[in-house]
């Protein structure tokens, strides 16, 4: 039994109700002495409490309700050290019971008015205890041998043993429970079996990986919204996006789709998914992967696709992919208009350098004093590469003198000291420059090569551009 760290309170979710009338599920938890009982159920990578029931006078706890629960893993929360019991609920497993003694509840548990769905479940769980009891006594057993080589062929041939007889049960299993909620479990949790690739080496592990992409899903229904229920759904696609797939926007948006269109005959799967792409998205502190938040937004959120969302809101998400996608990595810089130390105006786009660093910045800022520091250290050694500072005061025009003092103070006099050279304030204006410091990194024809960067990272950003 795993220990259950954190309960997190009841959300009010959505979700499409079933035919069932109602839930019952009574539990006789022996030699347990606490009071109350917590029923708690996973969703996407987080665990959350459904209901909290206190002892009867025939010291059963009974969790009921008019509505039927939703098909996946709950559990049951024990106090005071929110030790978890797993069991399933289905369509046709919502009223039951349940007795098990407290300190083996796997090994105890008892069934009554199931409909065999959580018998499947249990059977398969207490099977796979005591195969693992098995190969670690055969690690044991097979370790003290002075002969080492024969004792570790010994050991890998009853391991393999063992594995295959695990391996022949889970096929059983699934093959004559087709339809179970225990036999998705089962599937969706096995190994890729993949093929015998020749060649090199390097060769052989690229053929692995395009496979592993390819066939990643076999084994999971990726529209089976009852594995939204159980840790295993979203655990299989965070790692299909984040550990297959090369991680450039580009690459993830094409997995982001794939995804998505083998959900799509499922709403409620459909709608989490979509929902967990577009914020973590609109979170990531990695460059350049606010790409994949414009992709999420204007793929799936235009023209009336995304229903569940408030009108003030959508326009939010909208507003914001907007704004975005004309800085995304790959774009031409917008031309904003600037204005020099003497008041003459001129285009960013006039500016000619194979590189050009656009800085945003302001000298009473400690954070802009740091980054200037870094700044002035990196120009140093790549002033000679084709490279040119243009430093852009986000200061008012009363304020000005201000950052040109603050670079005169530091031997900044051979970088391009700027201003506003519009009536448009720079928060409003299309790099929305709502905080200082803030870098670009431009190449000859302005196109945005990097941005967002630390001072202290931009030196080896650019040795990898120069390169």
């Amino acid at each position: 039994m795993r220990s259950f760290f954190s309960l997190f309170l009841l959300l009010s979710l959505c979700l499409p109700g079933f035919s069932q009338s109602g839930h019952e599920i009574t539990v006789n938890l022996n030699g347990y002495e606490e009071d109350v009982l917590y029923l708690a159920y996973h969703y996407g990578s987080r665990q959350y409490v459904k209901d909290t029931v206190y002892r009867q006078a025939d010291n059963a706890f009974v969790f009921r309700g008019e509505t039927a629960l939703e098909p996946g893993n709950y559990m049951l929360v024990l106090a005071p050290d929110n030790t978890t019991f797993d069991f399933l609920i289905d369509e046709d497993e919502q009223r039951f019971g349940l007795t098990l003694d407290q300190e083996n509840m796997l090994e105890t548990v008892k069934l009554t008015n199931s409909s065999g769905e959580n018998q499947l479940f249990f059977d398969y769980l207490q099977y796979l205890a005591k195969r693992r009891k098995e190969a670690e006594k055969i690690k044991g057993e097979d370790s003290g041998s002075s002969d080492s080589k024969r004792s570790d062929s010994k050991q890998e041939k009853r391991l393999n043993a063992l594995n295959e007889k695990v391996s022949n049960y889970q096929q059983n299993l699934i093959s004559d429970n087709p339809k179970s909620l225990t036999a998705a479990i089962v599937k969706a949790s096995l190994n890729i079996d993949y093929p015998d690739f020749e060649g090199p080496e390097e060769e052989k592990q690229t053929k692995l990986w395009r496979y592993a992409q390819k066939h990643f899903f076999d084994n999971i229904d990726l529209a089976d919204s009852r594995l939204l229920r159980t840790s295993l759904l979203v655990s299989k696609v965070d790692y299909f996006i984040k550990k297959l797939q090369v991680q450039h926007p580009d690459t993830i948006n094409l997995a982001i789709d794939q995804v998505l269109s083998q959900m799509k005959s499922s709403e409620e799967n459909y709608h989490f998914f979509v929902v967990q792409f577009l914020n973590e998205y609109a979170r990531s502190k990695i460059v350049g992967m606010d790409a994949v938040y414009v992709h999420m937004a204007e793929t799936y959120y235009t023209n009336g696709r995304a229903p569940w969302v408030e009108s003030d809101q959508l326009e939010k998400i909208l507003d914001n992919a907007a704004r975005l996608k004309p800085l995304l990595i790959g774009k031409t810089a917008p031309n904003i208009q600037l204005k020099d130390r003497d008041g003459e105006t001129f285009n960013l786009h006039d500016v000619e350098a194979e590189y050009t660093i656009l800085y945003f910045w302001r000298y009473d800022c400690d954070h802009c004093r740091k980054s200037t520091s870094d700044l002035a250290k990196f120009y140093n050694e790549f002033k000679d590469k084709g490279v040119k500072m243009l430093a852009v005061c986000t200061k008012e025009a009363d304020e000005l003198q201000g950052c040109f003092d603050y670079a005169d103070e530091n031997e900044l006099t051979d970088w391009i000291q700027a201003s506003n050279g519009s009536d448009r304030n720079l928060e409003h204006g299309p790099y929305h420059v709502r905080s200082t410091p803030l870098l670009f990194i431009l190449d000859k024809d302005k196109i945005i090569k990097s941005k967002r960067l630390g001072a202290s990272q931009l030196a080896q950003v650019m040795e990898q551009l120069i390169k």
